[in-house]
């Protein structure tokens, strides 16, 4: 049947909503995020993961009453858009697309390296083609897929805690990191939490959504928080700040000092696993934000397309694709990780500026958590390092020449 311009089908209901934040949030990032961080942090790796935590839940606070309220499918883009203006919503989604398609070219590259190094790249794009194809048979399907990665990631993540924290502590070795780069380590760290806004996302496709976003956005990230906290006390504990500064694999590393080696190949495959899971996850947010903007022809109108029996948009979802294969080949997972943070940081800075209009009527949040949500957020995004808040800047400044070459002319607001 081919495909025409319409709305998506409310398949969701709250048990994957909360299966769809965790697949977002649960993924790489856990198995690659912490050696970054505790190069910045070093032992006060945890303060940092507590920042990014605080910064994460003003977050998503923000963009659960927000959704709540408008159920669409574009997430920050449509609430920038309706409460700030149609320029920040534009500024919004351009961030968003942007830093999530390096998220899932990161995604796709660690997958690539999980499964064989020497070959990494090709893999990713591999793993970018089979996930389009997945996101094609639609939403429901694809949740159910989560459910399984979802289900395999958390009971992997236990068994290493488990193991590392029954282990013997690590000797103390040399000074790596400190307290002054606990906000660097947060931005970075903000990384890994960045996927309840998929949830809002998919806003459109989620039954009873006043009900369902509002409980879906908070348990997803208790959920996340608690299991960071013991995976990233656990790589404390077995690794100790400098060798985990220097580890590329710190959950393998984790088991391997356990004298469980032979587990190694378990843990690179439960990595692989979340990976393409993350990436799936991350690639229907990136794809309905540009569906969002498409039918406001910030974007071309034909990716606003939705297919009528799968209920996917297959054009955007494309579009999305052939992006994130084109980062993977032309990045490394480094840069792009901060690049991601950065765009994702900004876009919730405006979801935090938009709730803070909300009336109680509407269901504001308590006044201090959009205020600490865009200062958290605004203050983070110019403490990753500079090579990552120059590239932002740059993106941004691409966004902001073509809002000024076509967005003046696009309507001010979704397309009904």
């Amino acid at each position: 049947m081919a495909s025409t311009p319409g709305r998506f089908t409310r398949r969701l209901g709250p048990f994957d909503a909360v299966v769809v934040g965790l697949t977002a949030m649960v993924g790489a990032g856990v198995f690659t995020v912490w050696g970054p961080a505790a190069a910045a942090a070093g032992p006060w790796l945890m303060v940092g993961l507590l920042v990014a935590a605080v910064v994460a839940w003003c977050n998503a606070t923000s963009t659960a009453r927000l959704a709540a309220l408008m159920p669409e499918a574009g997430g920050t883009y449509v609430y920038g858009t309706r409460r700030l203006g149609a320029f920040w919503g534009h500024l919004a989604g351009w961030s968003f697309v942007v830093g999530k398609t390096a998220s899932c070219a990161a995604m796709a590259l660690t997958f690539g390296t999980y499964v064989s190094p020497a070959h990494a790249r090709s893999l990713a794009v591999v793993a970018v083609v089979a996930v389009t194809a997945l996101s094609w048979v639609g939403v429901q399907r694809t949740a159910w897929f989560g459910r399984a990665v979802v289900a395999v990631v958390l009971a992997a993540l236990a068994t290493v805690a488990v193991v590392g924290l029954s282990g013997p502590r690590a000797a103390g070795g040399p000074a790596v990191g400190d307290g002054g780069g606990v906000l660097t380590s947060a931005g970075l760290l903000f990384f890994a939490f960045a996927g309840y806004a998929r949830i809002a996302t998919l806003g459109e496709e989620v039954r009873d959504p006043a009900r369902t976003i509002r409980r879906a956005v908070p348990i997803a990230l208790a959920v996340t928080l608690g299991t960071y906290t013991a995976i990233g006390f656990t790589c404390l504990w077995t690794l100790g700040p400098a060798r985990l500064a220097r580890s590329t694999a710190p959950i393998r590393d984790v088991v391997e000092s356990n004298g469980l080696g032979g587990l190694a190949g378990a843990t690179s495959a439960v990595a692989a696993i979340a990976c393409v899971g993350s990436l799936l996850a991350l690639a229907l947010g990136v794809s309905r934000t540009t569906v969002a903007m498409a039918r406001d022809r910030h974007l071309p109108a034909r990716l606003a397309r939705i297919e009528p029996r799968s209920g996917s948009p297959r054009w955007a979802e494309g579009a999305v694709g052939l992006a994130v294969a084109a980062a993977v080949l032309l990045s490394d997972t480094g840069p792009i990780i901060g690049l991601s943070s950065f765009g994702v940081l900004l876009y919730y800075a405006v979801a935090n500026a938009s709730a803070r209009t909300l009336t109680r009527d509407e269901g504001r949040p308590p006044r201090v958590v959009p205020i600490l949500g865009l200062v958290g957020c605004l203050t983070l995004a110019v403490s990753l390092p500079l090579g990552s808040v120059i590239a932002g800047t740059a993106v941004v400044l691409v966004g902001v020449v073509a809002w000024l070459l076509t967005g003046r002319s696009a309507p001010a607001g979704p397309a009904s």
